[in-house]
């Protein structure tokens, strides 16, 4: 069973619940009320990730993510963060926002022309004030955008997000599509998650929807579907709505552009035209009443597979990555104090290293139990915390360090792939102790990762 269905009545960190509100895969919200003196004085909402059998284990990421960047963001475009708290189930309070819901106002669709001009404006400056305090949200639809009452746009739910300043834990355990489908950019699907233009792209996405009534690439459940955003052009939307005005199209299809480069700079680009339809400077794009042809898309695709692959980041403008890998399913072993005194050795030679904490861990023999440790979610969650456990003493901001549980059968296979795929420059990992050294050392796993790392390997051994 899941213990994240929290009943009306029962407590969790000084906050009392008064209702489920919604739930789904980045976990369940409910209205509570302070049970404390400490009462700010607003509606206020609980999120908690999923736990329990058949809860997605990416869910317990995407709800650290959140609880890691709610709390730098300000202003009237974001909810106000409240507190959070760790334990058997991790909890994050925020203000509710009280107003009016995207969703419904975009089922109207197609709506008028002014219409579309008014809200795109709205939700792009939500976006740009989000962007300007070094947030990407990554899942701009819909559902994550209530206006309160006061007019502003707020863009809800930050598990999908990236911060600049702070480690991209969805990136480092390779989960780079995180998104929802009928919204992601083109360079989300390449695995790009930095660029502050793809939300740019989903504003365009939802133009298209406020102007036609459709969405400009469906909802593709498949990851070919995903990857037609490559080099599908959508139906121009006055194909769709004869209604839509030439500027109007111009600047959804400027904001759809499958090149970034090609795409509005910034959302407040996109709110200034929309703001000031007389000043959109006309091209191709507007006139455009035909859907492309079959030729034009088989030349679309030809020429998208032979666009060269970008050319990485050069590790010089980056900071130094650590990877320790500590094994949370024996917390008592005589190894970790000599692992971790290695690990602040290590640190402390320079003041940007950052670190990389990797369990791997093995799945449930055979598949999820009902109690919540039995589960693959409830096994994840209870591992971070043990890996948060370990790197307290350290100290580290927590810009510093990324925290990351993996199920897998071969540890080092799963140590080496993560090092590669995340530029690592150095790999931190228990020696084998005297009995596995006896019974063969070379089918330990700090064996086949010194043999196989593609960087310098730290192997650290307990003193005598």
């Amino acid at each position: 069973m899941s213990i994240s269905r929290l009943r009306a009545g029962e407590e969790i960190g000084g906050y009392r619940v008064e209702g489920a509100l919604h739930a789904g895969g980045n976990g369940y919200v409910y209205s509570v009320v302070p049970s404390s003196a400490s009462d700010p004085g607003i509606p206020l909402v609980m999120k908690v990730p999923g736990v329990g059998r058949g809860e997605p284990m990416i869910g317990i990421v995407s709800f650290e993510i959140e609880q890691m960047i709610l709390p730098t963001l300000t202003g009237p475009h974001v909810p106000r963060y409240i507190a959070s708290g760790d334990g058997e189930l991790p909890w994050l309070v925020m203000e509710r926002i009280v107003g009016d819901a995207l969703a419904p106002i975009a089922a109207r669709a197609p709506l008028p022309a002014g219409d579309v001009a008014t809200l795109g404006a709205g939700i792009a400056d939500a976006i740009q004030a989000v962007h300007r305090q070094g947030v990407v949200h990554l899942d701009v639809r819909p559902e994550n955008l209530i206006r309160r009452t006061g007019g502003e746009w707020v863009l809800l739910d930050y598990g999908f997000s990236r911060h600049a300043h702070f480690p991209d834990l969805l990136a480092e355990e390779q989960h780079h599509n995180a998104g929802s489908a009928a919204y992601v950019s083109p360079e989300q699907v390449k695995g790009d998650r930095s660029d502050p233009r793809s939300d740019v792209f989903a504003l365009g996405v939802l133009l298209y929807q406020f102007a036609t009534g459709a969405l400009p690439f469906g909802e593709p459940e498949t990851v070919s579907g995903w990857s037609d955003r490559l080099w599908r052009a959508p139906a121009p939307p006055r194909a769709r709505n004869a209604a839509v005005p030439p500027w109007l199209q111009e600047v959804i299809l400027h904001a759809l552009e499958v090149d970034a480069s090609q795409r509005y700079a910034s959302a407040a680009h996109v709110a200034f035209d929309l703001r000031h339809p007389e000043t959109v400077a006309l091209t191709a794009r507007a006139q455009r009443v035909d859907v492309a042809g079959v030729m034009a898309h088989v030349g679309a695709w030809w020429r998208s597979r032979r666009r060269p692959a970008e050319t990485p980041r050069s590790s010089e403008s980056r900071a130094p990555v650590v990877l320790v890998a500590v094994d949370t399913e024996h917390p008592d072993d005589v190894r970790h104090p000599a692992l971790r005194d290695a690990t602040r050795a290590i640190l402390a030679t320079k003041d940007d290293f950052r670190l990389m904490l990797v369990s791997v861990i093995r799945a449930a023999p055979v598949g999820e139990g009902d109690a919540p440790e039995e589960s693959d979610s409830g096994r994840v969650l209870e591992h971070r915390h043990r890996l948060r456990h370990w790197v307290e003493p350290l100290r580290l901001p927590p810009s510093r360090q990324s925290l990351h549980v993996v199920q897998a059968s071969a540890p080092a296979e799963t140590i080496l792939e993560l090092a590669q795929a995340n530029n690592v420059d150095m790999i931190v990992l228990g020696a084998p102790d005297p009995d596995e050294r006896a019974l063969a050392w070379w089918r330990s796993a700090a064996s086949t990762v010194t043999a196989n790392a593609r960087c310098s390997v730290q192997v650290v051994r307990v003193p005598s």
